[in-house]
């Protein structure tokens, strides 16, 4: 981000300033459009540019005619660039009571600025390394137990920008809503910066061109791809331009995955799903709904596939004319598997999404996981969704390794492997063979339930079978969309109670939904949701 700025300004010839005012009035507007009941707002300001985003507020919020005390933590000798503009032009008191604290004890003095609707957080940004310590260490101490909400400018003070840690152990401001500019940082992606999941985390335009925004992360935002399923069908639209998946999964006592995953491909628009299960399973999977069709596969005595019957012809008859194969859900594990899933990778040349019992049963066959590599390096789509516990078997590590490496390890799978990997859990990875990765921010915890996997499997081949030039956006808009209809459903529910079929009934409005108009907020989290942001109990 400090390298964007420079460049915007060097390069581009905006002034470092005019960034600065730009960053201000979206905060300014975001403030009183997420708390639009607020009369009266502290801001707490460090000397830093960040001090500056929050004195520029200050002026704008009192200028509204809102009753604005503005906190400076430290002497404003000293002050320099853009920070010690700001803060000659706050220094009026047309623009509100102002206080400058030099100490914890003067801090103490200023009780009555705790009477407020709101507070601005605006004490250490970007640039900030852990931990907090002096003045701005004294005013986390001195805002516990209030009542009013925290805006945070940029991020919670306390919180190193480049972090990929969801919590940390040092002491950090708290927010119920975050407000940053032109892209999102490490910290905002991988966080959990707010009090409650549901509330706001945007990145506002403030005038950066795109040309000097570059990740040398190799990171993007999943949310970005979801422009993909945006576009306007054409009038002449018929159900053969838009893919036919093939759902194989299912046994006695798991029909309903299978039945799930060809649900959730046929609500995210492909124009055909063949749902192939165990012969015994076919009549519960197909009363699911009508426009599903099926096609029973051979079955043992355990009711999953049968190795006996699952011959080259059938394969071949099962896999023509179909666009995408999803393989996996509730199919069980055993030497029908084994045999499927080698069909699957050597003797088709189909996009394939693996999740599930398929994804354990690569894990437990070396010979099935060289395909997997030889297919994979040979250009074919793979695409592989497991959760920590189905990666940890599948490289060969503890979940805690997993868990403690993610990014890295989605990444490295990703392109030893030549496929794209889903990396399930808090801030769901999306990793390609070229090594970039994007993150997703949608999702709650009431996901946590059996079922969320397979609607996921569903939606992704469900996409790639209409977007099969587009295999990257695909994907990351898959999870993108299933994250953020579950964020929609729940409103109406409870986190306790949200089932994954739930969030079927939100898919037009997941779809339909857009982050904003072209020079508003993007939303990485909150999604316009919860449009009075409110302080919530610790």
């Amino acid at each position: 981000m400090q390298a964007c700025d420079r460049v915007t300004t060097e390069r581009f010839g905006v002034p470092s300033l005019k960034l600065m005012r730009a960053a201000s009035a979206a905060v300014a507007g975001f403030a009183r459009e997420q708390f639009p009941k607020v009369q009266r707002v502290t801001v707490l300001c460090g000397r830093g540019n960040n001090g500056g985003d929050g004195m520029m507020t200050a002026r704008m919020l009192a200028t509204a005619g809102m009753k604005v005390t503005t906190i400076l933590l430290g002497t404003p000798e000293g002050m320099a660039g853009d920070a010690a503009a700001a803060w000659r032009e706050l220094a009026s008191p047309a623009h509100g009571m102002i206080h400058v604290v030099k100490s914890a004890d003067e801090l103490a003095q200023c009780k009555s600025a705790l009477d407020t609707d709101l507070i601005v957080d605006a004490v250490v940004g970007t640039g900030f390394t852990p931990p907090l310590k002096g003045m701005a260490l004294a005013a986390l101490e001195w805002i516990k137990g209030n009542a009013a909400p925290v805006l945070a400018i940029d991020l919670p003070s306390g919180w190193p920008a480049d972090s990929y840690a969801a919590s940390l152990d040092s002491p950090v401001f708290p927010a119920d809503a975050v407000i940053t500019f032109t892209a999102p940082k490490p910290a905002h992606v991988f966080g959990q910066l707010t009090r409650r999941w549901n509330q706001p985390v945007v990145v506002a335009p403030i005038g950066s061109p795109d040309a000097a925004i570059v990740s040398e992360l190799q990171l993007t935002w999943a949310g970005s791809a979801h422009a993909l399923t945006e576009q306007a069908r054409p009038a002449d639209s018929n159900k053969g331009k838009f893919g036919h998946v093939l759902v194989i999964g299912g046994s006695v006592g798991k029909s309903g995955a299978p039945a799930m995953t060809s649900l959730t491909a046929m609500r995210a628009g492909a124009g055909l799903v063949t749902a192939a299960v165990p012969a015994p399973v076919l009549p519960q999977v197909s009363a699911y709904a009508p426009e599903l069709m099926t096609w029973p596969l051979p079955a043992n005595s355990a009711g999953q596939i049968a190795s006996k019957g699952l011959t080259p012809e059938l394969f071949e008859s099962l896999t023509a004319g179909k666009t995408v194969i999803a393989v996996g859900p509730g199919l069980g594990q055993g030497p029908g598997v084994v045999k499927l899933l080698s069909s699957v990778l050597a003797e088709t040349k189909i996009p394939v999404v693996i999740d599930a019992d398929a994804l354990n049963t690569l894990a437990a066959n070396p010979q099935l996981m060289a395909k997997l590599a030889k297919v994979g390096n040979e250009g074919r789509t793979l695409v592989l969704t497991p959760h920590p516990g189905e990666m940890a078997r599948l490289a060969g590590k503890s979940v805690a390794e997993i868990q403690a490496n993610r990014l890295e390890v989605a990444r490295s799978y990703a392109q030893k492997n030549r496929v794209t990997l889903v990396l399930k859990g808090w801030r769901t990875l999306i990793a390609h063979p070229d090594g970039s990765v994007a993150v997703n921010t949608t999702g709650n915890p009431a996901m946590a339930k059996g079922g969320s996997g397979d609607m996921l499997t569903g939606l992704i081949a469900g996409l790639l079978a209409q977007y099969q030039n587009e295999t990257a956006r695909a994907v990351e808009a898959a999870v993108y969309l299933h994250g953020l209809a579950a964020d929609l459903a729940v409103i109406e529910t409870d986190e306790h109670t949200l089932l994954p079929t739930d969030s079927l009934r939100e898919f037009s409005r997941a779809f339909r939904f857009r982050s904003g108009p072209p020079n508003g907020y993007v939303w990485l989290q909150g999604h316009c949701i919860q449009r009075s942001c409110t302080r919530v109990e610790e």
